[in-house]
């Protein structure tokens, strides 16, 4: 037979356009999209009714491995990504321990994550105090850009994630430049957030209300204006992740107008949840930047809407049970971080492309094809003769309520468990081999590779 796999009768995604049609597969590339290709495969998977969509790329995801692989690993964290219709992960360098800060421990990092890995993953490095000569080697050694923390990371642990002042972001987004690679940047003013904390904790308010009061929109602001203009004096692409206010998004949109590579991504639960749906769930829905008011939220759709937001991330941060709960009810002692990256794509597609009819080739673009770019990612992110058969069924006539027993994490906790989603992702599909079925589970073993940005320079976005 002339391919191995043909998903027939598929709403197929393409970059321009949905067509209803056949897409054929043959040395894990996309070979063919047409009609009448299933007599020439040999396997078929008849799609009959279902979209077909490019891998989620998850540009924003953090596993714990090593260090703290009971909150999350590579293997767990996978699994969830990959049931959830997310073909590649580029993960965080902190909250692993160590943390992934210097080229040695980056080698050795990458190394852990071969063979456990069911999606394509690439790894970044991490923006810490005194760590200037390493940004290089990690470079050489394969990352894909560089994080850091503009608000207090809040540990002292040795070996863990610090955050870096001015002084400190200004002289690694020299660094970084000289790299070619982005700067990937936690926004928020560490000294305002950090004196409303103390001045809610020394009155006792300790309640939800309290944290999300100490981390106001302005903070965010405030910061991403600020690394705004360091990263003009260093010819730098500055990224922001989890960005939450449509003011954030307006000062990136600007920025790009006057010429800088300045990008940003938000996260489903900065479109999902606000801060009266934080106050239902509780403390499985502390993040940071916090959730914020429905007006805001409903601004940040408005951005989406409107191409102004690059990518959306999951911002997946794990931990166990015991540290989202506290036993005096103060909510600053508890972890900050949403599990949420199994349901990346269906809840955001219910959400953005069936409530709210954003057109759904805008949606790839957000989840897909931009990261691809935007990470210098060859051969993926778009449904296209040639690209990697990096491939998502999700069927939007079925309707589940998510349940404990349906999540994959190493901490089978989510923001997201009792609410409806109103489609299912079916079949994920990496590199041609299907890896999971929503029927028979995973498939096989672990076959995710490390990828690394393969093309110099990254247009502006």
């Amino acid at each position: 037979m002339e391919y191995s796999l043909v998903i027939a009768n598929g709403h197929i995604v393409t970059p321009t356009k949905v067509v209803n049609a056949d897409l054929a597969i043959k040395g894990g590339k996309i070979a063919a999209i047409g009609s009448g290709l299933a007599d020439q495969a040999d396997k078929v998977i008849d799609a009959n009714g279902q979209i077909v969509l490019p891998g989620m790329i998850d540009s924003h995801v953090h596993i714990n491995e090593p260090g703290r692989s009971d909150w999350e690993n590579y293997h767990t964290g996978s699994q969830a990504l990959a049931a959830g219709g997310t073909t590649t992960m580029l993960v965080m360098p902190l909250n692993a321990l160590p943390a992934r800060t210097t080229g040695e421990e980056f080698k050795r990092q990458k190394e852990i994550a071969e063979h456990k890995s069911y999606v394509d993953f690439g790894l970044y490095g991490g923006l810490v105090p005194g760590n200037l000569t390493e940004i290089q080697k990690m470079a050489d050694e394969g990352a894909m850009g560089f994080k850091a923390f503009m608000a207090t990371t809040g540990s002292d642990l040795p070996g863990d994630f610090k955050n870096v002042n001015d002084y400190q972001l200004l002289k690694g987004m020299q660094a970084i430049g000289k790299t070619g690679l982005p700067i990937l940047v936690h926004a928020e003013n560490a000294a305002i957030t950090d004196g409303l904390a103390a001045e809610k904790i020394a009155e006792g308010k300790t309640d939800i209300q309290d944290y999300v009061d100490s981390r106001p929109p302005f903070v965010e602001v405030e910061a991403v204006r600020r690394a705004i203009y360091l990263a003009k004096q260093t010819n730098v692409h500055l990224h922001f992740v989890h960005l939450s206010t449509p003011e954030s998004v307006d000062q990136v949109t600007q920025a790009r107008q006057n010429g800088q590579n300045v990008t940003c991504e938000t996260c489903p639960h900065y479109l999902i949840l606000d801060r009266n749906q934080f106050e239902k769930i509780g403390p499985l829905a502390k993040c940071s930047p916090a959730l914020r008011d429905p007006e805001i939220v409903k601004g940040l759709w408005k951005k989406v809407f409107a191409g102004q937001v690059d990518t959306i991330g999951s911002d997946h941060s794990p931990a166990p049970m015991s540290m989202k709960e506290s036993p005096e009810h103060n909510i600053f002692d508890i972890w900050g971080g949403v599990s949420g990256c199994q349901n990346n794509v269906d809840l955001l597609y219910d959400e953005a492309v069936k409530k709210r009819g954003l057109p759904v080739t805008d949606f790839v673009k957000l989840t897909a094809e931009t990261p691809a770019t935007l990470f210098g990612i060859v051969n993926k992110g778009k449904l296209q003769v040639g690209y990697d058969a990096d491939i998502t069924l999700l069927d939007p006539n079925q309707s589940y309520i998510l349940k404990t027993k349906d999540l994959y994490y190493e901490n089978k906790i989510s923001a997201y468990t009792g609410f409806k989603i109103n489609d299912r992702v079916t079949t994920t599909i990496l590199r041609g081999q299907i890896i999971y079925t929503l029927k028979q589970g995973f498939v096989g073993q672990p076959t995710g590779r490390f990828l690394t940005k393969q093309r110099a320079g990254v247009e502006s976005l």
